[in-house]
């Protein structure tokens, strides 16, 4: 019994590519940061591989959370977990006016009582539409777990929980939602996706509902699906509009060059429209994509629907 407990603690050490995913800091990265700042400090395994103790994958987050609010390694790099975490809170950006409720729905994380969490969404969902739910309440309150979880105040376990209650709720709200029944307004087809090793969810759900809410017809393909499989399945359905999700953990260079090689297969009708937290939407992206926030979903399906109307009109 004691030996079956022992296997589901969690690891007291880990290994390079498990720092890499957990943390999105690349391995040549975290190489670069080890001879340069002599931190991280990996022991070795019995096979000669960096190992990294479990507090210093912590750190490892919390630098990664002040690189995304525009810090320095070079600054910080030296700062402990805790003097770290200050600093983590102190450039957060400041928490809307729903912010006693959305402390709420963290607190009902952070005691596990998902059934209530759940029923405390949906309730939520009832009273404002999904539009004003996506976008007041579960986007800010995703971001709260996330810096909660970079904190260390929520376990990973505790994240993925959070994530399996959202997703029970918007996916009921997204196939509740009636399609638009409005024949002389043009509905756009979107195919939404993560790019690979993009393994980060919740922010294409939540276009997702943006955009079945706006009164797209939505085919969501998940996440980390292959190039190849993005451009056959736009062409299968004839879409419009293919949509990505990026995580701040996205690598810059890789993001591009991916979004490049998708935009060269896909047909040239197709826009490429994409969202999320990655440098490389932000700077310097590509003339073709179309960045947008949660925020400008709505506004960009009716841009969208302006444009190819005034095409239809020319046409005739």
């Amino acid at each position: 019994m004691d030996t079956d407990l022992q296997a589901l603690q969690p690891p007291s050490a880990f290994s390079i590519s498990d720092v890499e995913r957990d943390t999105g800091l690349a391995k040549e990265t975290l190489r670069v940061w080890e001879r340069r700042y002599a931190f991280p400090q990996p022991q070795r395994d019995a096979f000669g591989e960096r190992s990294y103790p479990a507090e210093q994958v912590q750190k490892l987050r919390m630098v990664k959370r002040l690189l995304d609010l525009g810090f320095r390694p070079g600054k910080i790099m030296q700062h402990s977990t805790l003097q770290l975490q200050q600093l983590a809170s102190a450039g957060a950006a400041p928490l809307q006016q729903a912010q006693p409720q959305l402390e709420h729905y963290l607190a009902l994380c952070r005691s596990h009582q998902m059934t209530e969490l759940g029923d405390a969404l949906r309730q939520a969902l009832a009273r404002l539409g999904l539009k004003a739910f996506t976008i007041d309440i579960i986007a800010p309150l995703t971001a709260m777990v996330g810096e909660a979880w970079a904190c260390g105040e929520l376990a990973v376990y505790e994240e993925h929980l959070y994530s399996e209650t959202l997703q029970t709720v918007m996916r009921h709200a997204i196939f509740s939602l009636p399609q638009q029944s409005n024949p002389s307004l043009r509905t756009p087809r979107i195919v939404l996706s993560t790019l690979p090793q993009e393994r980060h969810g919740l922010g294409l759900l939540m276009a997702e509902a943006l955009c079945v809410a706006a009164g797209a017809h939505c085919m969501s393909l998940g996440v980390e699906t292959p190039l190849t499989d993005i451009v056959a399945a736009a062409r299968a359905q004839r879409a419009d509009i293919v949509a990505l999700s990026f995580s701040s953990a996205s690598k810059e260079r890789q993001t591009r060059d991916s979004l490049r090689q998708l935009q060269a297969g896909l047909p040239a009708t197709v826009e490429v429209w994409a969202g999320g937290r990655s440098p490389a939407l932000h700077k310097r992206p590509p003339p073709f994509l179309h960045v947008l926030d949660l925020r400008q979903v709505e506004e960009s399906i009716a841009d969208w629907r302006r444009r190819h109307q005034a095409d239809a009109l020319q046409t005739h």
